[in-house]
Order: structure tokens, then C-alpha cells, then sequence
């Protein structure tokens, strides 16, 4: 009861729940466009599935302080250089992103399915899809967790301001995805992003430092010149009706 009484405690805590949102967009979107590949009736049980694992992961790192705390140790020097167990996830993370993204823009312009029926998917395709969401929330959160851990004291603090982030990822996850579904140049867009994402991690573990604040606002500008040229289209149709 003695943290709810201390003004710190709920600064802290609304700094951190604001950051966990701010720093979990590229996470929605991500979750959006691989659950939006399951069938309509499942997408929604993967979003909320694919977060709570999130929710988990992110708790259970904020509970191994020691493993990250050790993550910035140096495990092996290439060329001068030292890279320890954070570059790696990193590194690794930004190719899996990477690679992930370029295969969905390649289906996305070759229009190729598994299967002739758009919505048939096997039954595998569910966990696979939680196994990716479980792995690229590991590398989109180690960042944010350890300055949650700069930020905050209290362990307690960190741990609702994650599950709070989280339950407003899940309550926006939806519009989201039938947004990004609805419009293919927006997925297309968001596809983009991640790519720039997935570079901007392979980049930040070779040592050097890509603030997410261009990406985001290269992303805010691309989508705010779509949503003006969806405006421009829609009036055309209804002028030619």
C-alpha cells in the first residue's frame, strides 16, 4: 500500500505504461498481418493468444533481472569490435524480421496462396504463427524492458505497467488488423515499416544507434498521404456515380 501513496511511483508508472504503447506499434502490426492469414474466425482467439504470450515473455524478462543484466556482457570480439548476447537477438531478430516481411510483400505481388481457397490454412499455421509473434516480441521488448528497468525501482511498477501496455496493444489490436486488412496499400505500407524495423535491429546490433522516432514518423507521413489519396479516390468514385 506504501507505493499507491507515492507520487514517484505513479509517475513512473504512467511513463512507463506510455512508453510500453508507444514502443509495442511495430508489435501490433506485426501480430495484425500474421494472424490476418489464419481464418476469419480464429483471428481474433490468435490476436488476444498471440499478446497474452507477450504479456508473458515481457513479465517473465522483467523477472530475470540478473539474465538482463548480464545480456550486455561481451561474449566474442570480431575485428575490434564486441558483441555480447543482446547484438545477437538483435541481429538475428532484424533477419527473421527481415526475411519474414520480403516473403509477405512477395505473396502480396505474385498474389501466390498455398492452397486455391484464400482461407484454407493448415492446422500447424496457428502455433507457427504464435512461435513468430513469441520471437519478435522478444526482440521488440528487450529494449523497452530494460529501460522500464533505468526508469523504475519497484518491480511491482514494471510489471502492471507492462500488463496494463498490453491490454490496450489487445483492445487495439483489432481495428488494427481489419483496418490493414481492408486496405491492401496499407498493408503494403506496413509491411514496409517493418522492413525498415527489421534493418534498424540488425543495424543496432552492429553498434550503431538508429533512434525509432525517424521510422515512426516516416511511417505517421506515408500513412497520412494514403489516407489523403483514399479521400481523393473515394470523392472521384462518388462524382463518377
Amino acid at each position: 500500500m506504501e507505493l499507491l501513496l507515492q507520487p514517484e511511483v505513479w509517475i513512473a508508472f504512467a511513463t512507463l505504461t506510455l512508453l510500453e504503447i508507444v514502443l509495442g506499434i511495430d508489435n501490433i502490426i506485426f501480430v495484425a498481418i500474421l494472424v490476418n492469414k489464419l481464418p476469419v474466425e480464429r483471428r481474433k482467439v490468435a490476436r488476444i493468444a498471440g499478446l497474452g504470450l507477450a504479456m508473458g515473455l515481457r513479465v517473465g524478462l522483467l523477472l530475470a533481472l540478473t539474465w538482463l543484466m548480464a545480456i550486455n556482457e561481451p561474449l566474442f570480439f570480431v575485428l575490434g569490435e564486441d558483441f555480447n548476447l543482446r547484438d545477437l537477438v538483435l541481429i538475428f531478430g532484424g533477419l527473421f524480421l527481415l526475411t519474414k516481411s520480403t516473403l509477405e510483400i512477395h505473396e502480396e505481388l505474385e498474389g501466390t496462396k498455398t492452397d486455391a481457397n484464400p482461407k484454407f490454412k493448415p492446422v500447424k499455421s496457428f502455433f507457427w504463427i504464435m512461435v513468430q509473434i513469441a520471437v519478435i516480441d522478444l526482440v521488440f521488448s528487450l529494449d523497452s524492458i530494460i529501460t522500464a528497468i533505468a526508469l523504475a525501482n519497484d518491480i511491482e511498477v514494471m510489471v502492471a505497467a507492462v500488463i496494463i501496455a498490453v491490454l490496450v496493444m489487445m483492445a487495439a489490436s483489432g481495428p488494427i488488423s481489419h483496418f490493414i486488412d481492408r486496405h491492401p496499400t496499407v498493408r503494403m505500407l506496413a509491411l514496409s515499416f517493418l522492413l525498415l524495423i527489421g534493418m534498424m535491429l540488425m543495424v543496432e546490433g552492429f553498434g550503431i544507434h538508429v533512434p525509432k522516432g525517424y521510422i515512426y514518423f516516416a511511417m505517421a507521413f506515408s500513412m497520412l498521404v494514403e489516407a489523403l489519396n483514399s479521400r481523393i479516390h473515394a470523392r472521384n468514385n462518388r462524382q463518377k456515380e
